[in-house]
């Protein structure tokens, strides 16, 4: 007979607020008297008999305000289901019946899969193949449409703030322009958030293609206001209009997003005569502590798992919606991007203020 017990893993890339969501199922757990298994390095810990620790109240106090994840994570491995370009591939049936000896072999009723739109991809296929699971959205990216919020955004939208307030003060200095990449593949969020709460001047994200022309002007009306220094935020997926996403080569024919900042800086400082400095934030953004609310929403998210687990409402995700925890079906939930209107209340405050997407 199965006992009560979960497992959880955290896949992808780590993020601020994952701890908080592996303390907060624990704590969940423990009152309705379930055990938690704790899989580490991601869905790579389910192979070959797994790699696994016991999680308790113990080894998981203390670690809500840590960033990263004490399981460890990897995006790598056996288990990928999302190609580049958002190509899907199929998990071996090896695969899967290598991780469901494991959980068996561990008497485990249902597996938690804390992941992005690729590991929750994973966990689709796996809950058609019959694991029975419940997935949790982690993203810093807030890019999955099956949720308004995702813990982790918050602190990287933070951190970009941060940022953008450390260069102004080097930007007005020497009456430079500051060019600043964030992360963002498909969607703006984080450039649109952090640039209008770190007083960001211009914002070019994926989803407005922009124009350098635009850009200039918009440079030159500042300095005719009595602007001396001028501050552009960019994700790393954004675009000129008559251009593509910039990538850099990693060696061996793989390619990487991002290179954008330098792109912009360069033609930006070419085109108004003046210097232009650019500045990548990359892995900062996902590193450090997570916020309160990044840590209160991963507790909520975890929490809610629980909770799905003991109703028996699998093959669902923990979802977050006019501020109230809910779930959704893990298919309506993958491969549907959540992206930026040009037409968002958001997009329409920063252009209230001055700001110019560069378009």
């Amino acid at each position: 007979m199965t006992a009560k017990r979960i497992a959880i893993l955290t896949s992808g890339g780590d993020c601020p607020g994952l701890n908080a969501v592996l303390r907060g199922t624990v704590r969940a757990a423990n009152l309705l008297r379930w055990e938690v298994i704790g899989i580490q390095e991601g869905f790579e810990g389910l192979l070959d008999g797994g790699k696994h620790i016991r999680l308790d109240l113990t080894n998981t106090a203390g670690i809500m305000h840590l960033g990263g994840t004490i399981l460890g994570a990897t995006n790598k491995g056996r288990f990928i289901s999302k190609r580049s370009g958002g190509k899907k591939a199929t998990i071996h049936p090896d695969i899967l019946d290598n991780a469901s000896r494991t959980l068996s072999g561990l008497d485990v009723a249902a597996l938690v899969v804390v992941g992005g739109d690729g590991s929750l991809a994973t966990a689709l296929q796996m809950h058609r193949a019959g694991f029975p699971l419940v997935g949790i959205p982690k993203t810093i990216d807030n890019d999955l449409a099956a949720t308004e919020l995702t813990f982790g955004f918050d602190s990287a939208v933070g951190c970009v703030a941060d940022a953008l307030g450390r260069l102004h003060t080097t930007a007005a200095s020497h009456r430079r322009i500051m060019v600043l990449e964030v992360m963002g593949r498909h969607a703006g969020w984080i450039a649109l958030h952090g640039g209008l709460s770190g007083g960001g001047d211009i914002i070019l994200i994926p989803e407005i293609p922009f124009d350098y022309a635009r850009i200039t002007e918009a440079i030159q009306k500042r300095e005719t206001e009595g602007a001396t220094s001028h501050m552009i935020v960019v994700a790393e997926g954004a675009a000129p209009i008559d251009g593509r996403p910039t990538f850099q080569s990693m060696g061996g024919g793989d390619y990487r997003l991002g290179g954008i900042g330098d792109r912009v800086a360069r033609e930006v400082g070419r085109r108004v005569g003046r210097e232009a400095r650019s500045c990548a934030l990359g892995h900062l953004q996902r590193g450090g502590h997570p916020t309160p609310l990044d840590r209160i929403l991963g507790t909520r998210f975890g929490v809610k798992a629980v909770e799905l687990i003991e109703q028996g409402r699998l093959g669902t995700m923990v979802s977050y919606c006019c501020g109230q925890i809910g779930h959704v079906p893990i298919a309506d939930a993958v491969h549907h991007m959540r992206k930026i209107s040009s037409a968002d209340q958001m997009v329409l405050t920063a252009r209230s203020v001055g700001i110019s997407f560069g378009d």
